[in-house]
């Protein structure tokens, strides 16, 4: 199992981790679009955050993270479902990239936004500025801004496998004093500042918390698959048509030489809609396949 997210706990402590570790979908998202290595390293930080992210939470719905900014990479987007299917996507100017571009260059004064949108319930949204010399560094900030539990990350990602840590305090129960607490905090965060991108990238998770925590009592818990699903439907994108209005989707049909191309940017699936289709949408009849009319 190449896609899969891991859970541990310290038993002395009242702190919580998770590892993450994507490869099949990580492959899947970068083999849409040829994206330079800075973008596709950054692109998989973004996937093993969220893969991090979803653990954190129950909910039934999407998380989605999502990064903008006027520099050479105008948007990030990563999706994830409570079920742990993972899609994701970004925008950029291959031209203004360099080899070695870091966050900072292909970011700059951007945002990142995080969002819960559950099937029932309200839509939350949280957002903070993309400051710090990495992802990981703007998401711990997030969280140390928001009123949520103290969470830091580390993430890499080569271009072949995409992996990240969390760590995240609990509310108090094993220890009650706070300056306790803290002591055992920072000592769980200085260690792992002590992991480099090679071994997070090259060792297995048991050996990750081995070299880490040999000396803390920490119990590892099965692994959660994650895999690569897209979400675009021809369902969906009939209803993307709907919402136009029928006159608006007769008129892109006539500009459009009387076919309509709903393109999937996050997978390139094309869904084609002509005005047969058109027709069976606005009478309620849906389009769930392509009619047998073409031209």
């Amino acid at each position: 199992m190449s896609d899969f997210t891991q859970r541990f706990l310290f038993d002395d402590t009242d702190v919580r981790g998770e590892l993450a570790s994507l490869g099949e979908s990580y492959q899947h998202v970068l083999a849409k679009h040829p994206y330079p290595q800075p973008v596709a390293q950054l692109l998989g930080e973004m996937l093993a955050a969220a893969a991090l992210l979803v653990g954190t939470l129950k909910f039934d719905g999407l998380l989605i993270l999502q990064a903008r900014s006027a520099g050479p990479v105008p948007l990030l987007m990563i999706e994830i479902s409570s079920e742990r299917e993972v899609r994701g996507i970004a925008r950029y100017h291959a031209e203004q990239i360099g080899a070695a571009a870091g966050l900072a260059e292909l970011m700059p004064e951007g945002t990142l936004a995080l969002t819960v949108d559950p099937k029932q319930g309200q839509r939350y949204q949280g957002i903070v500025a993309l400051e710090g010399d990495s992802l990981a560094d703007c998401l711990s900030a997030y969280f140390a801004t928001s009123e949520q539990l103290p969470t830091r990350f580390w993430l890499h990602a080569d271009g072949q496998r995409a992996r990240g840590l969390l760590l995240q305090q609990l509310p108090a129960d094993r220890l009650r004093e706070a300056d306790e607490r803290a002591a055992s905090w920072e000592h769980l965060l200085t260690l792992a500042n002590t992991l480099s991108a090679e071994e997070l990238l090259g060792l297995d998770n048991e050996t990750v918390l081995h070299r880490l925590y040999h000396q803390e009592s920490v119990r590892l818990f099965d692994a959660a698959p994650l895999q690569f699903r897209c979400s675009c439907s021809r369902e969906r994108s009939s209803r993307a048509l709907v919402s136009l209005g029928q006159a608006d989707a007769e008129a892109l049909l006539a500009e459009h030489g009387g076919q309509v191309v709903i393109d999937c940017q996050f997978c390139n699936q094309r869904y084609a809609f002509d005005a047969a289709d058109v027709t069976q949408l606005f009478v309620g009849a849906g389009s769930q396949k392509p009619s047998a009319t073409r031209h």
